[in-house]
C-alpha cells in the first residue's frame, strides 16, 4: 500500500488565488494584476509588497516616455527606444528553459523573459501612458500590435522591438504552422486569453522536468480560476494528483469528468474511469 501525500495550500496561496478569481472575473482584468499573482503563486514570498513595487516599476517606466507621441509607428519607436534600447529588454533562446522568464516580477528585473512576458511589459507601460496597444497572439510567437487595423504596427520586444512587416509577421507564422498568416491572427488578444497562454507556457516548462509536478498543478489550477478554460484541464488536474500520490483525489477527479465527457464521447469516459480505477489500486 503506497500512502497518500495532501499537501494543504497554505493561506498566503489561499489569498493569492481567491485575488486572482476576483480580478479574473472583474468587469476590465488587469493584466498586469493577474501577470503579477502568477509570479506570486511561484513565489509566495514577493507579497503585497513586491506586487506594488512591480506596479510601480510599471509606472516608472511609463513616466520615462516622451510626451505628445502621436500615430501608430511612432508609438512603436518610442517603446522600442525605451523599453530595449535603454533599458535593454529583450529575449534570447536561454529564455526558453527558465520558469521565471514566465513570472512577471522577474521578467520585470531581469529584464529578460519570453516573448508574452516581454509583451506583457509592453502592453503595460504603454497603456499607462496612453499607447493604442493591444497583444497580438501569432502561432508560436507573440508580439505588440499598435494602432487601428488600417494602421496597425508590429513590433517583437523579443527581438529587441524590431518593427515587423507584413513579410515578417508572415514568416514568423509560416515558420511555426507552416501555413499562412490569417487576419483574425492580427486581433487583439483578450487579457484572460494571455494569462492562459501564460500558464500554458509554465505547464510546458514543467511538463519536461517530471520532479515538478509542483508547479505543473498549481499553473493548472490557476488557470481553472479563470472564467473561460478548456475543459480538459479537469482531467490534467486529476492526473497530476495521481502523480504526486493523492490517489483518492485524484480518482475521484477523474470519475466526476468522465461523467461530464460521457454524452459525447462514452468510450473516453470508460478509458478514464478505468485510470481512476487503476489509481485507486494504487492504495492498496
Amino acid at each position: 500500500m503506497r500512502p497518500e501525500s495532501p499537501e494543504p495550500e497554505p493561506p498566503e496561496t489561499d489569498d493569492i488565488r481567491r485575488r486572482f478569481a476576483e480580478e479574473a472575473r472583474a468587469d476590465r482584468p488587469d493584466l498586469a494584476t493577474l501577470c503579477l499573482l502568477v509570479g506570486a503563486e511561484a513565489d509566495p514570498s514577493l507579497g503585497e509588497a513586491g506586487i506594488d513595487a512591480a506596479h510601480a516599476e510599471l509606472d516608472r517606466l511609463a513616466g520615462m516616455l516622451p510626451f505628445g507621441v502621436l500615430g501608430a509607428r511612432a508609438w512603436a519607436v518610442a517603446l522600442a527606444e525605451l523599453l530595449a534600447e535603454r533599458c535593454g529588454f529583450e529575449g534570447s533562446p536561454a529564455e526558453y528553459q527558465r520558469l521565471d522568464a514566465s513570472l512577471l516580477p522577474v521578467v520585470l528585473r531581469r529584464r529578460r523573459g519570453l516573448p508574452i512576458l516581454l509583451s506583457v511589459v509592453w502592453i503595460e507601460v504603454a497603456r499607462r501612458a496612453g499607447a493604442p496597444v493591444y497583444g497580438v497572439a501569432l502561432p508560436g510567437h507573440f508580439v505588440v500590435g499598435f494602432g487601428a487595423p488600417e494602421e496597425r504596427v508590429l513590433a517583437d520586444p523579443f527581438g529587441g522591438g524590431r518593427l515587423l512587416t507584413g513579410a515578417d509577421a508572415e514568416l514568423l507564422v509560416t515558420g511555426t504552422t507552416g501555413e499562412a498568416l490569417e487576419p483574425a491572427m492580427l486581433a487583439p488578444a483578450d487579457p484572460l486569453d494571455i494569462v492562459l497562454r501564460v500558464l500554458n507556457n509554465i505547464r510546458a516548462w514543467a511538463a519536461t522536468r517530471p520532479e515538478r509536478t509542483d508547479v505543473s498543478l498549481w499553473a493548472v489550477e490557476l488557470s481553472l480560476l479563470l472564467p473561460s478554460h478548456p475543459a480538459r484541464l479537469r482531467y490534467d488536474r486529476a492526473q497530476l494528483l495521481v502523480q504526486r500520490g493523492e490517489f483518492r483525489r485524484g480518482a475521484a477527479e477523474m470519475d466526476e469528468y468522465a461523467q461530464v465527457v460521457d454524452a459525447v464521447e462514452p468510450s473516453t469516459a470508460e478509458a478514464i474511469r478505468r485510470k481512476a480505477r487503476a489509481a485507486r489500486a494504487m492504495l492498496n
